[in-house]
């Protein structure tokens, strides 16, 4: 019997996709909230001797909040790792934040695995932009820059990155004089305020390279994070579809079949 997927608020069109690919059998839900914010979730689908997909984390949160920074503060990957391992089986994600913790299984006791997103945005690359460079936005990205760089027959640098707070950072750039002839492709795992890549894509045009693209793969973006980014100079945003967003236009849905294969009965 095919497994039943069930897709939370979102996740519909991925959902469909990966239920070919598993396949699956679509599973019905009804999410809604009462007046005090409090929320109501039913499922509708029999879900009695069946494997069950709840497609609710492509992109794992609270995984930034790996250390306790100051006192009174709360570790919520540690948290959040708990509370998940005593409802799932297994946990199948994408691209989670990795820092402090270099596998899931430091903090989770279930099965889990994590898939990279960098096939996928490597074919995107070379389908929509062969004649580019891509940019990781600091040191800790050089190794996955270098990875999606390769796969998809492009040069790759990365910049330096100083945090100054939640909301500030400094960015400084190696020597871009030999690719300016080359549509720089900022890459980023999550783009929250977007102040990352406003930095990035200033320093670049200072240099005066062509309009960057920037390429994410958990688009968050708060507010004003977008038109920060084109008053910075982007030429454009595609994102992986882990999260539901209008920059939507690589579909990870392939790599994500494959991680939950291997946790479904054969």
């Amino acid at each position: 019997m095919n497994p039943l997927l069930i897709a939370m608020p979102g996740h519909e069109q991925l959902a469909r996709s990966l239920t070919v690919l598993l396949p699956a059998d679509e599973g019905e839900i009804v999410v809604r909230r009462f007046p005090d914010g409090e929320s109501y979730v039913r499922i509708e689908s029999n879900v009695c001797e069946r494997d069950v997909v709840v497609l609710a984390a492509p992109y794992l949160p609270y995984m930034r909040q790996d250390h306790r920074f100051h006192p009174g503060e709360a570790v919520s990957s540690r948290i959040i790792a708990a509370a998940l391992d005593a409802a799932i089986d297994a946990l199948v994600t994408v691209d989670p934040h990795l820092h402090r913790h270099h596998t899931l299984g430091e903090i989770y006791a279930k099965p889990t695995t994590a898939i990279s997103a960098a096939p996928a945005i490597a074919a995107w690359i070379r389908a929509h932009a062969p004649q580019s460079v891509l940019i990781g936005p600091d040191a800790e990205s050089a190794q996955w820059a270098e990875a999606v760089a390769t796969a998809a027959g492009i040069p790759w640098t990365a910049l330096t990155k100083r945090r100054l707070g939640d909301r500030r950072v400094e960015i400084s750039a190696p020597d871009l004089s030999q690719w300016l002839d080359r549509t720089p492709i900022l890459l980023d795992d999550i783009a929250s305020t977007g102040k990352t890549l406003v930095a990035a894509a200033t320093k670049l045009r200072a240099v005066r390279s062509r309009p960057p693209v920037c390429v994410v793969v958990h688009p968050i973006f708060s507010a004003g994070a977008e038109e920060a980014l084109v008053h910075a100079g982007v030429a454009y945003v595609a994102s992986c579809n882990t999260l539901p967003h209008p920059s939507n236009h690589i579909d990870i849905a392939s790599v994500l079949a494959e991680g939950l294969r291997r946790h479904l009965a054969p």
